[in-house]
């Protein structure tokens, strides 16, 4: 099931008519610079210079978009993007100067719908902001829809998935790569159409972001995730839902 981005605290997700972005980075130049950038945008800017100062300004009221820095003094950024996911599905971009395939795979892993690596130009950050804005905001699908794959049901409008009966909790990004895979059954998609169709861009992006959210989505969908039923991968193409064994 799809839940509203909220806090731990229960303090409401932040859903006013300027987009709200959390940013978490320790340096302070950098942080002064992206929020300049960030408010010319148009985006109202909260920013922490820790981990557990953005995690406390999140729980306070929240944000539309969270920008979380890998390397913090305190709490890293893996563990931040941990703890927003257990009680949140807000967009999370992580900003790393890490390039090491590892590290970026981990980010995602700890629950990061995008990255950006350090040095990036602001129109990139922004064109990355803006996609995950657009998914955010937009309807799941046409009212009453129902898919049902093997032993799931899928509702698009009510962003509800339940398998065997029982209620899953998806993340957003995890529910729109559901629902688009599952809207055509049996036909292959390959990375770079998932980019465009789910993340809302195409040569900005990185194949590895639909692998880990397939991963993820698959220890949530399949029942046994190693070796996927549901959520299959056709060599050298891509990913398809299969509508039966």
């Amino acid at each position: 099931m799809i839940r509203g981005g909220r806090s731990g605290g229960g303090a409401p997700w932040h859903s006013g008519s300027v987009p709200r972005i959390l940013l978490i980075e320790d340096d302070d130049r950098i942080r002064a610079s992206m929020r300049l950038a960030l408010t010319d945008d148009g985006h109202e800017v909260i920013e922490a210079p820790s981990g557990a100062a953005g995690l406390e300004l999140f729980g306070a009221g929240g944000a539309d978009v969270v920008l979380v820095d890998l390397m913090l003094p305190d709490i890293d950024g893996f563990e931040c993007c941990r703890r927003l996911r257990r009680s949140s599905d807000v967009p999370i971009i992580m900003v790393t100067a890490r390039t090491d395939t590892h590290d970026v795979v981990a980010g995602l892993e700890a629950g990061a719908d995008d990255y950006v690596t350090k040095p990036f130009e602001m129109k990139e950050l922004s064109a990355r902001i803006r996609a995950l804005l657009r998914r955010s905001r937009s309807a799941g699908g046409p009212a009453g829809e129902v898919i049902d794959i093997q032993d799931l049901e899928i509702r698009p409008d009510a962003g509800v998935v339940r398998r065997n009966g029982e209620a899953l909790h998806l993340t957003r990004t995890e529910f729109r790569l559901l629902c688009e895979l599952a809207s055509a059954p049996d036909r292959v998609y390959s990375r770079e159409q998932l980019l465009e169709r789910v993340w809302g861009y195409d040569y900005f992006g990185d194949g590895r972001i639909v692998d880990v959210h397939v991963r993820r989505l698959r220890t949530k969908i399949e029942e046994d995730p190693a070796h996927p039923r549901i959520l299959v991968t056709v060599r050298g193409l891509g990913y398809k839902i299969q509508p039966a064994p």
